[in-house]
């Protein structure tokens, strides 16, 4: 005569396969978290690129162009290919000058040699302005 389900879930075996399971989706699921966690965010990587490019880049003369928002866009040349970029620099915002629009014009700027489409004007280290840009809202 074939075994209930009530009989065959009783069995020892079946029980210590299921909290087996449990434990291991729980495990996982745990381990996944602290994965999601452990990513750097946004704020993080866009501080370690600057950091990459202050560090390695090469650098070249530029133009700022136009001021959106918190961003900076700029234009520059590297081997004959004209690229135009921006930059947010809301973490800049206290050592820029009260009117933004002074900003406008020449500018030294970094780029990552492997990939000139990859530059910066600021960083926590070095600034590409140049010194009439350079009066702090503070100072």
């Amino acid at each position: 005569m074939p075994e209930s389900w009530a009989d065959f879930a009783l069995k020892p075996g079946v029980i210590g396969a299921g909290l087996c399971s449990i434990a291991a989706v729980a495990f996982g699921g745990i381990a996944y978290r602290r994965f999601l966690r452990s990513r750097p965010g946004a704020d993080e990587i866009e501080r370690r690129r600057r950091f990459q490019i202050n560090s390695t880049g090469k650098i070249c003369d530029g133009e700022i162009i136009e001021i959106e928002g918190p961003s900076i866009v700029f234009t520059y040349s590297v081997a004959g290919v004209t690229y135009t970029a921006a930059q947010d620099v809301t973490a800049f915002e206290s050592t820029l000058p009260e009117d933004l629009m002074s900003m406008l014009g020449p500018v030294a700027l970094k780029f990552d040699p492997r990939n000139p489409a990859n530059s910066i004007v600021l960083c926590e280290e070095w600034s590409g302005l140049r010194k009439h840009h350079r009066h702090s809202r503070l100072a």
